[in-house]
């Protein structure tokens, strides 16, 4: 399972743009987004392994494209694959409720000051598209905190082979290109810049039908 050639250059323009290249660091906290993708958990359990925080919060409820895969949340499954994967009970939170990635944020900070848990700093764990977006929504949020962002760093074959589904990958990268303008207009995130050659990209994408995770202007 592999993306098409004639769309590759386009993909990997839009993969790229997602990444932040922030150097790791020890932080108060880690926040690891709900989503389709256990791979955010396999990532928290590895950074926590290696010392890079004491606490994480999984985060997330479901979604239409996680219900089925995650029929009791998507945070509680994080945890639990977590736990399976031997991290402890004691190292690990769950925001149940939050069903986009604002809430994702507002929910796990509301939830950490109910716990008694001060956050100078914060480890962002999400899927490696969705970087930018989190970045850009944790900074409008949660100003306060300095965060640092973080996800499996894998080649762009490898992570639609972990997925399975080469069509949901290219669709949720157009779509979270797209929310990086759109939810800045909207007061949902920090405004970002997006050079002319990934718009280009993106908007040829959309052209070729991987339309499913659009927001309506």
């Amino acid at each position: 399972m592999e993306v098409p050639s004639e769309l590759r250059a386009d993909v990997e323009l839009l993969w790229d743009y997602h990444f932040v290249p922030h150097e790791l660091r020890a932080c108060d906290v880690a926040i690891g987004l709900g989503g389709h993708d256990l791979g955010v958990a396999d990532h928290v359990v590895d950074l926590h392994r290696a010392g890079y925080f004491p606490l994480a919060v999984f985060t997330g409820a479901n979604a239409a494209t996680t219900v089925e895969r995650f029929p009791r949340g998507e945070a509680v499954h994080y945890r639990e694959h977590a736990l399976e994967r031997g991290m402890p009970d004691s190292a690990i939170l769950v925001e149940p409720r939050a069903t986009n990635t604002a809430e994702n944020i507002e929910f796990t900070r509301a939830l950490l000051a109910e716990s008694g848990v001060r956050v100078g700093s914060a480890l962002l764990v999400s899927r490696p598209y969705q970087q930018r977006r989190a970045l850009a929504t944790a900074r409008k949020i949660w100003p306060e905190v300095e965060f640092v962002c973080s996800a499996q760093r894998l080649p762009l074959d490898d992570y639609v082979r972990s997925i399975g589904d080469v069509h949901r990958v290219i669709t949720m990268l157009v779509g979270d290109t797209q929310r990086i303008t759109a939810y800045a207009e909207r007061g949902f995130a920090v405004a970002q810049e997006v050079p002319a050659e990934v718009d280009e990209a993106f908007r040829r994408l959309v052209e070729a039908g991987y339309t499913g995770r659009l927001v309506a202007e």
